[in-house]
């Protein structure tokens, strides 16, 4: 049983939990019409529950609510429930820092404002299911604001949705976004080719600097090392793998274990149009 606080409109009240004398923001389809303060409610199947003592990068839960439109939690609700269909087992405390992104936003988009997200495409590439989710942000919020969101900032909801799966902040994937687009620029430098963002060599790359950016930063051993083979037998791309490890290792501030170096050899060859995949695991 929870005894209402708070109505902050017709789909959102702020009550008490009679069981933990806790705080909650509880989200649902009319649980606010016609009631007023020190009501006591139940909380229905569909409707969806948040603790008001999270705490984010972004500030304290309770704050946020009090601060962003009742709209902006509906429309964070939203996404996580499509989030949820999708992936399965979700962290919900994230729906408080995703609702003062959206307030930002909208408050953008009302001003005209529009705010670039250089990495958009590498977001959509690196976390293109979390993007494909983030996508319902449009609809949702041209209908509770009248305004239209840009891909840009549905990259940024996509951080979101991805922090609500993973246990990552949004700044560090943002930073592994970041870092992807700083191997890549360095490769293409490099190779003096151009990489299609669209293209599966670039996906595989992405991919592969993705997982070792996090082995990294977890200091995880590679299973297999290549670098024997690859520096043999393709010494231009081992070297490049070598000079973007270092690049990569001092701009993170950490060390790395030198087999990554064989298998970023191995991804730059397939980039500069060889497969030498097969051919590896045809000698190993």
């Amino acid at each position: 049983m929870f005894r209402i606080r708070k109505v902050l409109n017709h789909n959102s009240v702020i009550a008490l939990n009679s069981d933990d004398q806790q705080m909650y923001l509880i989200l649902g389809r009319g649980i606010g019409f016609n009631r007023k303060p020190t009501e006591r409610i139940e909380a229905r199947p569909e409707d969806t529950m948040y603790s008001l003592k999270e705490t984010s990068e972004r500030g304290e839960a309770m704050a946020i609510v009090k601060d962003v439109a009742p709209e902006c939690l509906e429309v964070a609700d939203s996404i996580l429930n499509a989030a949820e269909q999708e992936f399965g087992r979700i962290d919900r405390s994230i729906l408080f820092p995703m609702a003062d992104h959206i307030a930002f936003a909208v408050q953008r988009m009302k001003k005209k404002e529009e705010i670039r997200n250089p990495l958009n495409a590498d977001i959509q590439l690196l976390f293109h299911k979390e993007y494909k989710v983030a996508q319902c942000a449009s609809a949702l919020i041209h209908e509770a604001f009248h305004v239209d969101i840009s891909n840009d900032e549905i990259g940024y909801i996509a951080l979101h949705v991805h922090t609500a799966i993973e246990d990552e902040k949004v700044s560090e994937a943002l930073k592994t976004a970041e870092l992807v687009r700083f191997c890549i620029s360095l490769i293409e430098q490099e190779t003096g080719k151009h990489i299609e963002v669209m293209s599966l060599g670039y996906n595989r790359m992405m991919n592969h600097i993705r997982f070792m950016v996090r082995r990294i930063l977890t200091d995880e051993p590679m299973n297999l090392n290549l670098n024997q083979y690859m520096k043999e037998n393709y010494p231009v791309s081992y070297e490049i793998a070598q000079r973007i490890c270092d690049e990569l290792g001092r701009g993170m501030k950490r060390s790395y274990h030198k087999a990554e170096i064989g298998y970023l050899a191995m991804h730059i060859e397939r980039v500069l149009g060889n497969d030498p995949g097969r051919t590896t695991s045809d000698k190993l």
